[in-house]
């Protein structure tokens, strides 16, 4: 059962295709439902999209498809193909629609995630995040620069506590210290491989381990 606002966010984009074949910006999913920020909004599509009613296309900013609606809203979907269509308008890439995530400190700044949360804000492109709750962390440095991961730039993490098989990763270590690397299984030890020769790996035990979130994207600042 969705909430009003999801309700109301799925009618506006399911209106905006069908009249337009585009669907809305960020920018004006927030101003149709009244949100001071286009945060709420990206919580509000990630939630209509785990629960199926929307997805998005890959690799485009501003492309969702609507795969169904709620029998409360009593408004049949058009047929997905049909017989004479409209050729489609490219769809542009809404340069200004971003969202903010909490930036939770250096990566290497030795306290749990958990402690660094509500510090600041970072603006992020709405397109370089998928679905999903994200944060950022600053990296501290040059244990990842094979990987191209750079002192100071900002690591985007997907949150999660489940990882696969050379992933990078945020662990938290003994429940103090925060650290950005790949991770491994070695036999029954979990190992962090850093992306710099001239770092050994770290092995631990599995119970000593706790993932924090996996890498979804970089900013980099150039001044």
């Amino acid at each position: 059962m969705l909430t009003p606002k999801q309700q109301e966010l799925l009618s506006f984009i399911q209106t905006r295709l069908e009249d337009d074949g585009v669907s809305p910006s960020f920018e004006e999913m927030k101003d149709a439902l009244d949100l001071r920020s286009k945060s709420g909004i990206h919580r509000l599509i990630n939630a209509l999209e785990e629960r199926g009613f929307i997805r998005r296309l890959p690799n485009r900013a501003r492309a969702l498809e609507v795969l169904k609606l709620p029998e409360a809203m009593h408004k049949p979907l058009k047929a997905a193909a049909p017989a004479a269509p409209k050729p489609a308008a490219p769809i542009p890439i809404a340069a200004n629609d971003v969202i903010e995530i909490p930036l939770h400190g250096r990566i290497a700044a030795g306290v749990p995630i958990e402690a660094l949360e509500g510090q600041a804000m970072l603006s992020v492109p709405a397109a370089l995040l998928g679905s999903g709750d994200h944060y950022a962390l600053e990296v501290a440095g040059d244990s990842m620069v094979e990987a191209g991961i750079l002192d100071g730039d900002f690591a985007l993490i997907q949150r999660t506590e489940v990882a696969r098989e050379g992933q990078i990763v945020v662990a938290l270590i003994d429940d103090t210290e925060a650290t950005l690397k790949y991770f491994r299984r070695e036999g029954p030890k979990v190992r962090l491989d850093p992306a710099n020769s001239a770092y050994e790996p770290q092995i631990y035990d599995p119970r000593q381990v706790r993932i924090q979130g996996k890498l979804a994207g970089l900013l980099r600042r150039y001044n």
